[in-house]
């Protein structure tokens, strides 16, 4: 049976209300009978005797006291029922009181504070009997999202879904409760010579939690990522921990089981806790950056590699922090979105990219990738369009890139922001074609202007037939449904001669130089006369004296040789 009620914390003060109860009873009862034994010796006598004409009746006065003794008697034990009652009732009312403040009323799951109070219980019986306690930290992936797209009420049946696979998973003496909105703690005892049956209950829950459930005719894919965390080990403080501390130790395992990959479990180790340190910088740096305009945009030129024309950029974000220096968004991205920073952090850079791109010649184009969070605000078109207007840009030189990977997600969604988008004149692309989930139907479905090739296929396919015929496939996709196609990821000669053969294609990548910042950028567009070159190897040359670098340098200040994988604005 699982502890999933605060009977742990209640029990005494139950007792001492019974005890409470049977002393006032025993004292009513007790008077009562002294009272009439004292007076019925005196009168009974006396009126046995005048019944039969023996003697004198009883005295009067007595009489009466022994007449109103007995109704005392009866209007105490009608009284003592009715006290009984009261105090029954108000028992009832406050044990359901108690055991709303003390527990979950959705899934009857202890709540923080009654669990940390049983944690505590737990763990000094534990350690009396030669025992530890191992407690759990789990969380659901992505369940902001169910909620989202589904509303609350399915998102209330889920958790109590995952509740009911949470408490069927755990030992008989198991203690759960619900932490937070889709945050769980469960604790139970084990012996430290047989720690093996923990990573069974772990391995055990993230298997069962992470079946899809079928709420209301819909088909939720649901994980968990689990922390865990034993008392006889030493905490973050080097000590051995409370309740509260197993739990802020779990939480951190429970995080980094989030950081890397979700839908698994990791034990807490005493280097997480730096970890989380750092990550908690980083939180706060982002959150004080974006006021103070520290996120800028670097552009990457866009190529037609036909004629070697500039063609236009793609904005990327970077942070400029006083304290890490610049940093890529290949590890910022990921904070701001978890956070919820990414929407104000994205319009921020994007403001300042709209401006620079005024000074542009008109024919050059502006590229903006959004985050998959953005994808899903119902209002990001109209948010767009009040920066095009504060900016006085024209629409048509702007392009939004989705990434493919996120469209599986909420098709519908999807359709109807690029819908939003187009009829504001704004061009989309998809990103990273060929990393994600579309089919064909969807694609063929959803009015996309443009497709890009991840890098990843263009940057190998000279010594990857694999990435050679994915790069063709597109390329020949792209020609057969009428979508120009632009390849990322073009770092050397023998790339760009191999993608020439598909006609009127752009590129992007490091041949041409690396992203730069918009203060170097001008000097750089006015070097190179913000023209058409006729000849490709002058264009190709020019670019790589003009950014200072060479296809073959290794590295940049983002701290490798690749662009990392493009998110929000990056």
């Amino acid at each position: 049976m699982k502890a999933t009620s605060a009977g742990c914390v209640t029990g005494q003060r139950d007792a001492n209300e019974r005890e409470q109860i049977d002393v006032v009873a025993l004292g009513i009862v007790t008077a009562a009978i002294l009272l009439f034994v004292g007076t019925g010796s005196e009168v009974g006598p006396r009126v046995v005797n005048s019944f039969l004409q023996r003697g004198p009746g009883p005295d009067h006065f007595l009489l009466n006291a022994f007449l109103l003794n007995i109704a005392i008697i009866i209007f105490g034990w009608s009284r003592y029922r009715q006290l009984c009652a009261e105090l029954q009732a108000r028992k009832a009312a406050e044990k359901q009181a108690r055991h709303l403040a003390e527990t979950d009323p959705l899934t009857g799951f202890l709540n923080r504070r009654s669990f940390n109070a049983c944690v505590d219980q737990m763990i000094a019986t534990a350690a009396h009997n030669g025992q530890a306690v191992v407690l759990a930290m789990i969380d659901l992936d992505n369940f902001k999202q169910v909620n989202d797209y589904n509303g609350h009420n399915i998102g209330d049946l889920l958790l109590r879904e995952c509740s009911g696979r949470l408490a069927a998973g755990l030992p008989p003496r198991a203690l759960v409760g619900r932490i937070g909105g889709d945050e769980f703690a469960a604790a139970f005892p084990f012996d430290p010579n047989r720690d093996a049956v923990i990573t069974e209950v772990a391995s055990t829950l993230v298997e069962t939690i992470g079946e899809n459930a079928r709420i209301d005719a819909i088909i939720i894919e649901v994980t968990a990522s689990i922390g865990l965390a034993r008392s006889d080990f030493p905490g973050i403080d080097n000590e051995r921990p409370d309740a509260h501390a197993l739990l802020e130790m779990a939480d951190i395992a429970m995080y980094h089981a989030k950081r890397h990959g979700r839908n698994r479990f990791y034990w807490f180790e005493p280097q997480m806790a730096d970890e989380m340190r750092f990550r908690k910088e980083l939180e706060q740096g982002i959150r004080r950056g974006i006021g103070k305009g520290e996120f800028v945009p670097y552009y990457e030129q866009q190529i037609d590699l036909q004629t070697g024309e500039l063609t236009g950029f793609e904005m990327l974000a970077r942070w400029d922090s006083p304290h890490f220096g610049i940093v890529s968004p290949e590890i910022f991205i990921p904070v701001a979105e978890d956070i919820g920073a990414i929407g104000t952090l994205s319009e921020s850079v994007i403001r300042q990219a709209l401006e620079d791109a005024k000074t542009w010649a008109p024919h050059l184009t502006l590229a903006v990738n959004i985050s998959p969070l953005q994808l899903r605000d119902p209002w990001f078109s109209q948010k767009l369009l009040r920066l095009l207007v504060e900016a006085s840009f024209p629409p048509q030189r702007l392009e939004i890139e989705i990434t493919e990977s996120c469209l599986h997600q909420n098709v519908a969604q999807a359709r109807s922001l690029i819908a939003s988008l187009k009829n504001q004149g704004i061009k989309v692309s998809l990103d990273d074609f060929g990393t994600g989930y579309s089919s064909l139907a969807q694609l063929r479905s959803l009015p996309f202007d443009r497709i890009k090739i991840d890098r990843s296929f263009v940057s190998s396919l000279i010594d990857n037939q694999d990435s050679a015929a994915i790069v063709h496939a597109i390329a020949m996709l792209g020609k057969g449904l009428n979508l120009p196609i632009t390849a990322e990821g073009i770092e050397s000669d023998g790339v760009l001669n191999y993608l020439l053969q598909y006609g009127q294609i752009k590129g992007q990548g490091y041949l041409y130089g690396r992203p730069r910042p918009a203060g170097e950028l001008g000097e750089w567009m006015e070097e190179l006369g913000n023209a058409a070159r006729p000849e490709l190897n002058a264009v190709r040359k020019a670019f790589r004296d003009a950014a200072g670098n060479s296809a073959a340098e290794a590295g940049d200040e983002t701290g490798g040789t690749h662009e990392p994988r493009k998110r929000a604005g990056g």
